[in-house]
């Protein structure tokens, strides 16, 4: 009996031995990050889409246009003439702005390719030490849905573009149409979060991200026609000439008649002067926006402790070298408006010449968070250099774009960008890369690519190029799975 009774106890031993433990719950990423000495303050964050960097008053380009909000954030704040994006399309630039990212290593290349799960968005972070958060507006990463994503505690949003009129939103994941002009309507909805729905004992982090001022443009009425009887100063290198495409690549003369071109505006839809108007009319609802949301934050004691940054998306090229649109490396494509204002958190009243990026904005708002950045984070805080202090900087910009089914006219395009100099190298096409000394051509129009005098500094260039790619684990262009694009898929869908 003794030796039945052992081996039963024996075999109910390897039995439980043997038998699988139950799986793990998924714990999750790791959202803690080392604390800084900095005390937390709030933050809020103002995207608008396709706005292009010298398009506000106080740069009197274009004369008539009128921007007092984004002017009094110039003055009272900062100004970064030189800021740049990383990738100036949609859908890439927005997930830099979230991850710290370049599109290359979050793989957001597109606006067709789906966000990968694993993608951790810097409001994460914040949520982990305390902070309330929220989103308001276009989302447009990886998918045209409008479901609320992780690191968010209030969420409005739309599908896609949305639209101007009387959208459809998803308010913490119940969708209603509202009445109303988009950018008035999420600017609402982001002062009463601000005002009445928020934990006023925690610090905050809001993200107010517009669809203006994206095409079609759709001014507010209220702001409509302002600007017709206003003339038009057209860029110098707007003109059909032989002299204005002397050096430039062929693609880009030829891109002039197609969709992207100002002679065949989105397949004939549209006329450029008509565009030009509402584009400037459009930016108007944005500034009014901006001044909305400086009163509410003054009105109820928290523009002290409150860190402001106003930042387009990417730029929009308006008929320099004969093109629209943005995707191409050009100033007016890759550079964009960034403004910062706090006047109880930063020294205000300057501006900043350095090449500040949109890979730049995450581990800046994480360290006025207290927090330092994780290590997959391409960019760098540049709170130091907000607050008056000296701070080593990096004097290059990089940029990539790789090329779009939907959109076959732009080549895939890497460039580099000195305080002085711009070499654009593109892939897959038959044609020369472009050098430009910004300095002295500010508009881009004398490449010298194939000036002798230059040769050494676009083959170091060129070389620099290869290195960050390699050193950031770029080499190989990422292709995403997405739907392509068909003939009989409306036009409206292409608008991105």
């Amino acid at each position: 009996m003794k030796n039945l009774s052992f081996l039963i106890v024996l075999l109910l031993s390897i039995s439980f031995a043997c038998t699988p433990s139950a799986p793990k719950a998924d714990a999750g990423p790791n959202l803690d990050l080392p604390k800084t000495d900095a005390k937390p303050v709030n933050v809020v964050f103002i995207l608008s889409d396709d706005h292009r960097y010298d398009f506000m008053g106080f740069l009197n380009k274009p004369s008539f246009l009128k921007t007092p909000n984004m002017d009094r954030l110039a003055k009272e704040g900062i100004h970064f003439p030189n800021a740049t994006v990383t990738t100036a399309l949609c859908s890439p630039s927005r997930a830099s702005i979230l991850t710290g990212q370049y599109a290359h290593h979050h793989t957001v290349v597109d606006n067709s390719a789906k966000e990968p799960s694993d993608l951790i968005y810097f409001p994460q972070y914040l949520q982990k030490v305390g902070y309330e958060t929220a989103f308001f507006g276009k989302w447009h990463m990886g998918d045209a849905n409008d479901n609320p994503r992780k690191g968010f505690d209030k969420w409005v949003s739309f599908r896609g573009q949305g639209d101007y009129y009387n959208p459809t939103l998803n308010i913490d994941g119940n969708r209603s149409k509202i009445d109303g002009y988009n950018a008035d309507l999420l600017t609402g909805y982001a002062t009463d979060w601000l005002t009445k729905e928020r934990d006023m004992e925690k610090p905050f982090f809001m993200y107010l991200s517009h669809k203006s001022v994206h095409a079609m443009f759709q001014p507010a009425e209220r702001h409509k026609d302002v600007y017709t009887n206003e003339k038009i100063e057209y860029p110098d290198s707007y003109a059909d000439t032989d002299e204005n495409y002397e050096g430039k690549p062929d693609w880009v003369r030829e891109q002039r008649n197609s969709w992207h071109g100002v002679d065949f505006m989105y397949h004939g839809r549209l006329e450029f002067d008509s565009f030009y108007y509402k584009y400037c009319e459009t930016i108007l609802g944005v500034d009014e926006s901006i001044g909305t949301v400086l009163r509410t934050l003054e009105e109820n004691g928290l523009d002290e402790n409150t860190l402001v940054f106003y930042m387009g998306d990417n730029g929009f090229v308006l008929g320099e070298h004969g093109l629209i649109d943005k995707r191409h490396a050009y100033e007016e494509s890759m550079k964009v408006p960034l403004l910062a204002y706090g006047p109880g958190v930063i020294k205000g009243g300057r501006t900043i010449e350095q090449q500040v990026q949109n890979i730049d904005i995450a581990p800046t708002i994480l360290a006025a968070g207290g927090l330092e950045k994780p290590d997959n984070m391409d960019g760098r805080s540049f709170l130091p250099m907000l607050k008056g202090e000296d701070m080593e900087w990096r004097d290059i910009a990089f940029y990539e774009y790789y090329w779009e089914k939907a959109f076959p006219h732009t080549p895939t395009t890497f460039a580099m960008r000195t305080d002085q100099y711009k070499f654009i190298m593109y892939h897959g096409v038959w044609g020369d890369d472009e050098l430009y000394d910004l300095r002295n051509d500010a508009n881009e129009m004398k490449n010298l690519f194939r000036d002798p005098a230059y040769k050494e500094r676009v083959d170091s260039m060129r070389s620099n190029i290869y290195s960050w790619l390699e050193d950031t684990n770029g080499m190989l262009i990422p292709l995403k799975r997405n739907s392509g694009w068909t003939a009989d898929k409306r036009k409206e869908d292409l608008l991105q």
